[in-house]
């Protein structure tokens, strides 16, 4: 993958898509439990929305995940499959997605699944502290 991809998607208004490596660590929890660990995710900018934070699905816990059939369509990256997390009584309905097929001028977040930071406890970004295992 390339440090950095930048396009224009032709199909729809010169969108610009910029996906790159995050430098930084990254945890999501819900419920006192971690779903989600990577020092390999990636920062995807789209246009003048917020970024994203984009994880290899190998660094999510997918056994608290569960499909739930509801599927998303942005002209810039195709279809979005989200998944719910499920621990005990508690449940984040929809709280992340994936492209399992994205278009090709995004295809380095195949593989990666990304969080609705409302639906979760926390997502915490940065530079781990090796002495005590938080984050500095």
């Amino acid at each position: 993958m390339r440090a950095s991809l930048s396009h224009r998607n032709p199909r729809v208004c010169f969108v610009t898509i910029t996906i790159t490596p995050n430098p930084n660590y990254v945890r999501v929890s819900f419920a006192g439990h971690v779903i989600a660990e990577s020092i390999r995710s990636l920062v995807l900018v789209e246009g003048d929305l917020p970024p994203v934070v984009y994880i290899p699905r190998a660094d999510v816990d997918l056994d608290l995940c569960a499909p739930t059939g509801h599927v998303t369509h942005c002209p810039h990256k195709g279809d979005a499959v989200h998944f719910s997390i499920v621990i005990h009584d508690r449940r984040a309905e929809n709280a992340l997605w994936s492209y399992e097929n994205p278009l090709p001028e995004v295809a380095a977040i195949a593989g990666h699944v990304a969080f609705y930071p409302d639906r979760v406890d926390s997502i915490v970004s940065g530079k781990p502290d090796l002495r005590g295992g938080s984050l500095a």
